[in-house]
C-alpha cells in the first residue's frame, strides 16, 4: 500500500488532478458551467485550494492503490486509461445523476457534460499512475 510506486503515482497524480483541474474546470470551461448551473444560490464559493490539495491527493491516493491491486503488474496507458475512464465515468456519471435527481447545482446539459469531462480527465490520470508504475515496478 505504501510502495515506491504507489507513493510516487500518488504524488504525480495529485498534481496532475489540482492543476488538470483547475485548467479544465477553473479555466475552460467555467462559463460553460456557469451557465448550466442550477437554481440553488449561494453554494458556490471562493474555492479553499489547501482543501482542495488535499483532496487531490486523497483521490491520487486511492486511484493509485486501486490501480496497483487492478493491473496485476500489467501497466500501459492503455490500461491505466481504461481503469482511470471506469472510475471518472462511476463518479462522473453515477454521482453526477444522484446530485441531478437531488439538489439543483446544474442542469441536465451540465451534468452530461460534466460526466465526460470526468470520465476523460480521470482517464488521463490513470494514464499518468500507470506510466508511473511502469516506470517504478520491475
Amino acid at each position: 500500500m505504501f510502495s515506491k510506486s504507489n507513493l510516487l503515482a500518488t504524488l504525480v497524480g495529485s498534481i496532475f488532478l489540482f492543476l488538470g483541474g483547475y485548467l479544465i474546470w477553473g479555466v475552460l470551461t467555467v462559463d460553460f458551467f456557469a451557465q448550466h448551473a442550477g437554481s440553488a444560490t449561494g453554494v458556490q464559493k471562493e474555492p479553499d485550494l489547501l482543501f482542495v490539495a488535499i483532496g487531490c491527493l486523497i483521490e491520487a491516493f486511492f486511484l493509485s492503490t486501486i490501480y496497483g491491486k487492478w493491473a496485476s503488474g500489467n501497466h500501459s496507458a492503455k490500461e491505466g486509461f481504461i481503469f482511470g475512464a471506469l472510475i471518472g465515468a462511476f463518479f462522473g456519471f453515477g454521482e453526477g445523476l444522484i446530485w441531478y435527481g437531488t439538489t439543483n447545482l446544474s442542469d441536465f446539459t451540465g451534468v452530461l457534460a460534466s460526466g465526460i469531462l470526468n470520465t476523460i480527465f480521470v482517464g488521463i490520470a490513470g494514464v499518468i499512475i500507470a506510466m508511473v508504475y511502469k516506470s517504478t515496478t520491475k
